[in-house]
């Protein structure tokens, strides 16, 4: 018997695991081969001026946005959980890591590298462990409002942060930093740099207005035209890219001596990265009508972010514009953003130098329409006309992410909808499922009630989840429940039973045993029968009196006042013998 449990264990286990196998993204890939690879090296074009932008506003350097794009796209293109989905640096884990990076630095002012990658390794180790543990499925979940609000507020901090080097100054630490500095920057503004980010920002605008047909990614173009501009005309007061080095990263191996001061941080970076991959996932489901495997998704986020951490990368995650150049360039497996990866690799070995000639203008007039294409314009039109509390939770979250901090405005903002379906499920079960002056109409389907039944018997009918929310409802209304001989708790509709909502009816029943009435649960569902026997609710509850429907309820009651009406005439027999 121990043997087979043994094997049925690891037959479960090696199942279990199986979910996470490449294999599952390799076998699909030979099924469009010509169009994967013409769409990966399209999106590895439009990727790579990204990549450095969002290395540079990371304050490690445009290399490490290379390298996290190489990092996503090649290794979530294996173990990612999305066909079409294309990995690597986004505007939200590079912000957070920015603030993070900007709060650890050395005594002697610059970034402690070693710290953050570290962290950015750990951070990939949160994500493996998350996805083990099957939490994808949660993103489902999300409000809408929250969405909405959260990537606005994304989209208005890489407008803010973007602003000084669009007018020659250096990217600020912080979204409240870049606002100060707003009044100085345009008093002293270069003009050089404003030409060259103006004209990358219009040509990216314009250029899709201009032809349909793409046959030149417009944020490579916009870094064509503004570089050509600043070497064209001489710009030499505004700033360009560092020289980037040549040939492998440096390796960063993980020092987990300062784990306490990281762990914090690393599950930032991985709530961020899972929260930012799986909403770009819903977006490429609904473009393509497939579903993503969201918990194989955050585990190949989960790899690729650990990678980032030993060769140098900011992290990645899911990014909404190359996935969606990927779709449109009929890409359909992982073999796109694997080829991607390649891209991007080639260019980095070979075509390095070659970087340090682009303008730091010009990537942040590329950020500058970025995070203008992050904002929710669906919403905008609609501000004024949305539900009360979707708007508190909207501008809740949007002011949050801009002023406080990313994880936060998502705590505070999914605290706020859970408060709000709480309190309508509450109001729900005060207008319609206690209803005390219909208590003791019967429903379809029950047995009529014998006159001499009707005062002694009290109906209580719950439906719907009995959980915290609705239990302070349910225990006023049955307050009010008074002189009753019998109760009867129908519970047909009640899907589910919490612990509040468990100890609400142990409540009831202590209360209608005060009164000297005999309690009857009808219609349990198994598994809320369950946990009613589990926290000892039924000991006040006689054997017996737990029953499939109402109608066997009435019998038992019958049965009952049958019995006490046959013993209280053979007491009157027998005092009248007497």
């Amino acid at each position: 018997m121990s043997q087979n449990n043994s094997i049925q264990t690891k037959f479960n286990l090696k199942r279990y695991l199986g979910e996470f196998n490449p294999w599952h993204n390799i076998k699909i890939m030979h099924t469009n081969v010509p169009n994967d690879i013409l769409s990966g090296i399209t999106v590895a074009v439009i990727a790579m001026p990204l990549a450095l932008a969002f290395g540079v506003a990371s304050g490690l350097g445009a290399e490490a946005g290379m390298w996290a794009a190489i990092c996503g796209g090649i290794l979530v293109g294996l173990f990612g959980g999305s066909h079409t989905g294309v990995s690597g640096p986004t505007g939200p884990k590079v912000v957070q890591l920015a603030a993070i990076i900007a709060a650890t630095k050395l005594v002697s002012g610059e970034p402690d590298i070693g710290f953050a990658m570290s962290m950015v390794f750990l951070s990939g180790l949160v994500c493996i462990a998350l996805a083990l543990m099957k939490i994808g499925r949660f993103i489902y979940y999300t409000p809408y409002s929250v969405v909405s609000g959260f990537m606005c507020g994304i989209g208005v901090i890489i407008i803010l942060l973007e602003i000084r080097p669009m007018l020659g100054f250096a990217t600020p630490n912080s979204v409240m930093g870049a606002i100060k500095q707003i009044p100085y920057d345009i008093m002293h503004e270069k003009p050089h740099a404003l030409i060259v980010s103006l004209a990358t920002f219009f040509t990216i605008l314009l250029w899709p207005r201009i032809t349909k047909k793409q046959w030149l990614p417009a944020p490579l173009l916009g870094l064509i035209v503004g570089t050509s501009i600043a070497h064209f005309f001489h710009f030499n007061d505004i700033e360009y890219i560092s020289s980037m080095p040549v040939g492998m990263p440096h390796l960063y191996w993980p020092d987990f001596s300062r784990f306490g001061d990281m762990i914090g941080g690393a599950f930032a970076l991985a709530g961020l990265c899972i929260f930012d991959s799986l909403l770009t996932c819903l977006v490429a489901d609904n473009m393509t009508n497939e579903r993503h495997n969201s918990d194989r998704e955050i585990f190949g986020q989960g790899i690729a972010n650990m990678a980032c951490g030993v060769v140098g990368g900011v992290t990645t995650a899911t990014a909404t514009m190359r996935t969606v150049a990927n779709i449109k360039c009929g890409g359909k497996t992982g073999l796109a953003s694997i080829v991607h990866g390649l891209v991007l690799l080639a260019l980095m070995l070979g075509l390095a130098p070659y970087a340090s000639f682009i303008p730091m203008a010009c990537l942040a007039g590329i950020l500058l329409k970025v995070g203008m294409d992050i904002i929710d314009y669906r919403v905008l039109p609609v501000l004024h006309r949305m539900p009360f509390m979707d708007s508190i939770c909207f501008w809740a979250v949007l002011i949050l992410t801009i002023s406080v901090d990313l994880l936060v405005a998502m705590g505070v903002g999914i605290t706020i909808a859970f408060v709000r379906i709480v309190h309508e499920l509450g109001q729900a079960y005060e207008q319609n499922v206690v209803n005390l002056n219909e208590v003791n109409r019967p429903l379809p389907g029950d047995v009529p009630m014998p006159e001499e039944l009707k005062k002694k018997v009290l109906k209580l009918r719950l439906e719907g989840p009995l959980f915290f929310g609705v239990s302070d409802t349910i225990y006023r209304a049955s307050s009010a429940l008074v002189d009753y001989k019998y109760l009867i708790i129908r519970m047909a509709r009640v899907p589910m039973v919490d612990m509040s909502g468990a100890y609400l009816l142990d409540d009831i029943v202590e209360k209608a045993h005060q009164q000297g009435a005999i309690v009857f649960f009808t219609g349990l569902k198994p598994h809320v029968e369950r946990t009613l026997e589990r926290l000892r609710i039924f000991e006040n509850v006689a054997d017996g009196n737990c029953l499939e429907t109402f109608n066997d309820a009435i019998l038992r009651i019958q049965e009952i006042e049958g019995t006490l009406s046959a013993q209280q005439t053979e007491c009157d027999t027998r005092l009248s013998q007497v």
